[in-house]
């Protein structure tokens, strides 16, 4: 199989479910195993796509980021979200990401971790879908600093390979009180900044594996995972109320299932 195809395959696979709560990671894990792409090249590539799916809620949320630069109304007590609420939601992730990251890379990048934790993060989500509440946020602009603060506690499990950063803020949202499509947007505007900022700490390390010959490639997967990923954002947000997040946490128990099977025999 050429690698213009891998790319095209590997491009679909990230713009299906990086933010969807099932586990990009995982996925790529597994079908670059099955493509036998894998090694450093492979985790390049997995870095320029990844950029291709930020580029996407980029495109979607931009006026909401610029209205975020508006710091007129912070503290405020007409309901807005503002840059606090970003960053509350961004910040215990990062730390930890940055205090952990050779860790991470080091230690937990390995198929055992990933199956422990695609299974944790689905009793999660079924934990967070019987066990919400009412909900009192039916928009984004009506989150608390405290509500913000907890989806960023729990985007710390993130960091974790397989959990699913969609997985653990949008549970985390329904615990604190958000609705399923308030808490999937929040997801989508904390995942530019935390994306942006592990995957260009792992860019800068992975640069020395560039060569102008994997341009066609690169570019290939970009594209693809951009546009894909616009297309299921759009569509998740406006399903996810109706289906809530049970039935990704039993697609998560399958994928770990596949997982022991190609991966780990």
């Amino acid at each position: 199989m050429s690698e213009n195809i891998i790319a095209f395959i590997l491009g679909i696979v990230e713009g299906l479910t990086e933010f969807l709560p099932i586990s990009s990671t995982g996925h790529l894990i597994l079908v670059g195993n099955l493509l036998g792409f894998e090694g450093e090249k492979a985790n390049t590539f997995e870095v320029i796509i990844q950029l291709g799916s930020m580029l996407a809620i980029l495109v979607l949320y931009w006026k909401r980021y610029l209205s975020l630069l508006n710091f007129s109304t912070i503290g405020k007590p007409e309901k807005k979200l503002d840059a606090i609420h970003i960053i509350l939601g961004v910040l215990p992730a990062a730390l930890v990401g940055l205090l952990l990251h050779n860790f991470i890379k080091n230690q937990l990048f390995s198929p055992n971790v990933v199956v422990v934790s695609l299974i944790a993060g689905a009793i999660l989500m079924i934990f967070a879908e019987k066990k919400h509440g009412k909900f009192v946020s039916s928009t984004v602009d009506e989150l608390s600093y405290k509500q913000a603060l907890t989806i960023g506690l729990f985007q710390c499990l993130a960091v974790i390979p397989g959990f699913s950063r969609a997985g653990s803020t949008i549970s985390g949202g329904l615990l604190a009180g958000a609705n399923h499509k308030t808490a999937a947007e929040f997801s989508f505007l904390v995942a530019l900044p935390i994306m942006v900022g592990a995957t260009g700490l792992d860019l800068i390390k992975s640069l020395h594996f560039l060569h102008t010959s994997d341009i066609p490639m690169f570019a290939i997967g970009f594209v693809t995972a951009f546009v894909v990923a616009m297309c299921v954002a759009i569509v998740f947000i406006k399903v996810l109320a109706k289906i809530g997040l049970t039935v990704f946490a039993y697609y998560r128990i399958a994928l770990a299932a596949l997982f022991i099977i190609f991966v780990i025999l």
